[in-house]
């Protein structure tokens, strides 16, 4: 299974060969036949990976060939991605004559540098066919692949008999699941559909099971079905299903028309219940071919589904979902001590065991099956080393048999398209249960290569990575979701367990080093270095050091400080490097050659409060698509030629200052823009002017920043305007507003300056503003008569604005939502 995951950066890999981005290349250099070549003997081996997978398990030769298959292919993604690099340097020459002169007589003459990548292909093609070669003495059946691969796979199947008095904390979802069945609901369908959602493992079969033989329930229902439908979605199968939980009898001889007659003999005039438990179908044809079916039934007839996807419960349900939540500390825990001490008495005698235990409880986020796992494992252990082994180990780490908490989540994996699984395996480089930026996600999806538009799609990456997010999220990969006024999610945690899956998912290639790790596989390409113990983390970055074939390296720890000399050594040493992470550094500038990592596309300083310049040489990083300056307090500027790093969309900002030359190309790309803690007084007029992609502006916490009037009116594009937190900024006259044509979201924060709306806003509003929100703001007085003109509205929220007396009449009957909150002097609403 682990292998899936060389499928996916191999799928990656034969996508970007087939791109339109580097043919100017192969044109000019004659490479489209030896690439056509590669693209072939990667398809061929492609088809045989997933047996290689499920061979590798027993044979280790089989292992190491598929180790040096993901060691070329990523070495033809290096070759393609240089592809890239050098026509981004090409086009950026062309605007520096002198520069490009003095370039054929340099390292990167462009013959030299054509004579070194041929060499390169052929070599890689020449490993590439003998790796080829080699997989025909392994006998490896070919698979084409499809999301079905995985679903086939045989399942255990659920049952509905439970005993209740061993379930515990499920009381009242019982409850209240039983009360919805039962309630009358508005309207007069037959069949109510209510969806049960939930992570892996968090109980929801077991929810099901004690509603199922709820005596309310066998009272209410003159018949109850229970089918699992863990594989395949298809009506024949549902339907021989569903008759032999109702009759008993075997029906797999019937066709599919002769199946749904009975089906119908046998619900007719009948008040049933049909749990439909583990569903993953997200086909909405399919369902709606099996709901049909199920609308001829009697009145008052109800449908259980059980799924770990929101899609799912959004394509089935006919009335809100449950969404299952977990388990309370103390239940966990008396849970885990149910399960370790299994009826044994002493436990007031062990103190000691039950506070590791309380510990233990803590890494399973509230999920029943994590809980029994790791209480099973101590069954009958009264040793606390044997305890604390369990507290101290990730449960990825933990040996498991296949009903126990890790292979259950396994089967989310499975279940992901191919496209999904390589962002949700770098998951596994983000820290446990921290709140994570939405953008941060999709933008470290993207510079690792994992984000590809398919076919002749016109969608930007940025859109088709937050496609990924959401796809995660509504498979319960994330928890805890932050979201904005407008809708937008803003940050949200990985699941603990969520995050162990992904680290298994992984395994060699993603590793996050602590004090306690004594190995590292010299394969890893991601390496997360987070040591809880100063003494350790020096010796440790010594054998860091040695991995050259790195792509993503993240720098974090509380104490101690990275000096120029280590710096160094890792700018010079990973060469390969995509992503770049160094947080709270201790150093006044970074070293120059930092613009020798040339492919890379992430960098994150932040935090790093003794940082006062940038190498101008960071400007030569053509790749960089996303720059991390927050909490720098001490930077003076950004290098006057940063403006031309074509490629970045997203840069975060904390500096003295900041000045742009004035250039046509000046943050072209630029579409993500936040200010925070920034110490200057007026954002420079020059070069905002080039803003044409910047579609979210924030300004926070500025608070010397006076006005905004010299930039705003240039940001055609922009959709969001945040401000919070600017003690002296002055919006009254909303100069330059009325340039902003396509604003859909506008927050105005913390602004004690704020009288009224800015009279700006009334030429752009009423087409394109849809989500308004001014909170804290204390000498606000009124909102402008013009308000409720803004036909396009659709959420307004006034919060904490004391002295606000004004509120035109037409906002109380305006369609929009009105919200208004902490607003003394404001008359009551008619």
């Amino acid at each position: 299974m682990a292998e899936t995951f060389l499928f996916s950066i191999t799928e990656t890999v034969l996508s970007k060969i087939s791109s339109l981005a580097i043919e100017e290349i192969i044109s000019a250099w004659n490479l489209k036949t030896e690439l056509n070549k590669l693209h072939n003997t990667l398809s061929t081996i492609r088809a045989v990976l997933l047996d290689a997978d499920e061979q590798q398990t027993r044979n280790h030769e089989v292992r190491d060939w598929l180790e040096k298959l993901k060691d070329v292919v990523y070495d033809v993604d290096d070759l393609l991605d240089q592809f890239s690099t050098h026509v981004l340097q090409s086009r950026l020459q062309r605007n520096h004559v002198l520069h490009k002169v003095s370039m054929f007589f340099s390292y990167q003459n462009p013959i030299v540098f054509a004579f070194k990548i041929a060499h390169k292909v052929k070599e890689i093609r020449n490993r590439l066919d003998e790796i080829a070669e080699d997989r025909k003495n392994f006998h490896f059946r070919e698979h084409v692949y499809v999301r079905q691969e995985f679903k086939d796979k045989e399942r255990e199947q659920t049952h509905s008999f439970v005993v209740a008095s061993e379930i515990v904390g499920r009381d009242s979802d019982t409850k209240l699941i039983v009360d919805v069945l039962l309630a009358t609901p508005d309207d007069q369908e037959n069949v109510y559909v209510l969806p049960i959602v939930g992570l892996g493992g968090l109980g929801k079969t077991t929810v099901v099971k004690l509603v199922y033989n709820d005596e309310r329930v066998v009272e209410n229902f003159d018949l109850r079905m229970w089918v699992c439908l863990s594989e395949e979605f298809r009506l024949s199968k549902i339907l021989e299903k569903i008759l032999r939980s109702a009759t008993g009898e075997n029906f797999s001889h019937l066709d599919t028309d002769q199946l749904q007659c009975h089906f119908r003999d046998v619900v007719n005039d009948k008040r049933y219940l049909l749990v439909l438990d583990d569903v993953w179908n997200e086909d909405f044809n399919k369902w709606m071919e099996f709901r049909e079916l199920l609308s001829s039934s009697c009145s008052g007839s109800r449908v259980i589904v059980t799924t770990r996807s929101k899609m799912v419960a959004k394509i089935t349900g006919t009335i809100s979902s449950y969404n299952l939540s977990g388990l309370p500390d103390s239940d966990c825990l008396s849970l885990f001590l149910k399960c370790a001490f299994r009826g044994r008495d002493g436990l007031s005698n062990r103190p000691d065991l039950v506070e590791i235990g309380k510990q233990i409880v803590n890494k399973c986020g509230g999920v029943p099956l994590a809980v029994k796992t790791l209480g099973s494992l101590l069954y009958m252990k009264v040793e606390e080393q044997e305890w604390l082994r369990v507290r101290d180990n990730e449960i990825w780490e933990i040996e498991q048999k296949e009903s126990d908490i890790l292979p259950i989540l396994r089967l989310s994996y499975e279940q992901m398209p191919s496209y999904l699984r390589q962002c949700f395996a770098y998951c596994s480089m983000l820290p446990k249960d921290y709140e994570i930026p939405r953008e941060v996600f999709i933008n470290i999806w993207i510079a690792q290569g994992g984000v590809i538009p398919s076919g002749v799609s016109s969608r930007k990456m940025e859109e088709v990575g937050n496609q990924y997010f959401n796809e995660l999220l509504s498979r319960f990969c994330f928890h805890d979701v932050v979201e904005a006024f407008d809708g937008e999610i803003i940050a949200c945690r990985i699941h603990n367990l969520v995050h162990d899956l992904a680290q298994s998912v992984a395994r060699s290639e993603c590793i996050n080093v602590k004090s306690s790790t004594r190995e590292i596989s010299g394969r890893v390409r991601h390496l997360h270095f987070n040591p809880e113990e100063d003494s350790m983390w020096k010796k440790l970055l010594e054998i860091v050091l040695k991995f050259r074939k790195l792509r993503s390296f993240t720098f974090s720890i509380k104490s101690g400080s990275m000096d120029k000399d280590f710096a160094m050594s890792i700018v010079s040493k990973f060469k390969r490097l995509r992503v770049l992470i160094l947080k709270s550094l201790e150093l006044e500038e970074l070293p120059n050659s930092i613009g020798n990592l040339v492919e890379l596309r992430y960098l994150n300083l932040s935090n790093s409060s003794k940082i006062k310049f940038l190498p101008t040489s960071i400007t030569k990083l053509v790749n960089l698509q996303t720059l991390d300056l927050i909490n720098c307090e001490q930077l003076q500027d950004v290098p006057k030629r940063i403006g031309e790093m074509r490629s970045i969309k997203t840069l975060y900002l904390t500096s003295r200052q900041i000045s742009l030359k004035k250039h046509r190309e000046t943050f072209s790309s630029l579409q993500l823009l936040l200010f925070f803690k920034c110490y200057f007084l007026r954002l420079p007029s020059e070069g905002f002017q080039q803003f044409k992609e910047l579609r979210v502006l924030r300004i926070y916490e500025c608070p010397r920043l006076v006005s905004i009037s010299s930039i705003v009116k240039h940001l055609t594009a922009l959709e969001k305007l945040w401000i919070w937190d600017c003690q002296n900024l002055d919006l009254s006259d909303g100069e330059g507003m009325d340039g902003l044509k396509n604003l859909q979201s506008l927050l105005l924060m913390g602004l004690p300056k704020l009288v009224t709306l800015p009279e700006g806003l009334q030429q752009i509003g009423p087409l394109t503003l849809k989500y308004l929100r001014i909170a804290n703001c204390p000498n606000l007085l009124s909102l402008s008569d013009w308000l409720p003109t803004f036909t396009s509205l659709l959420k307004v929220y006034i919060e904490d604005c004391p002295n606000l007396q004004y509120v035109p009449q037409g906002m109380y009957h305006h369609t929009a939502q009105l919200h208004i909150s902490d607003c003394p002097q404001l008359n009551d609403a008619p």
